[in-house]
């Protein structure tokens, strides 16, 4: 029998942002899906939505709970990154440079399928 996780989503590491020969694009991240090794396997994961989860210094008002210090900054895979099974993502505000080497959550429920 196989042990399934109730997780639906996917683990990533924000690599770091896209980058030129000379420039740095900030607007757009590079993420690690863990599990991921070529280009043909990316496929799967392109349009899913991700997130950055943090926590700030300050509480803000959540809707129905409690005031808590989580942030989300969601994003969306957007294409492949070369061939080394890695993806482009951008997300709604750029990812601060801290978030580099940390976890990024690839939702896994909304399929192109």
């Amino acid at each position: 029998m196989i042990n399934m996780s109730g997780r639906l989503w996917s683990k990533a590491m924000f690599a770091g942002y896209k980058q030129g020969l000379w420039n740095q694009r900030e607007h757009t991240a590079v993420l690690k899906i863990e599990g991921v090794y070529a280009q043909d396997e990316t496929e799967f994961y392109l349009g899913k939505s991700c997130a950055y989860v943090y926590e700030a210094k300050n509480n803000t008002v959540t809707p129905g709970g409690k005031p808590n210090k989580t942030r989300i900054i969601w994003g969306k895979v957007t294409h492949a990154h070369r061939i080394h099974g890695m993806v482009h993502a951008k997300f709604q505000s750029n990812l601060p440079a801290k978030a580099i080497g940390h976890k990024i959550h690839v939702i896994l429920y909304f399929s192109r399928i």
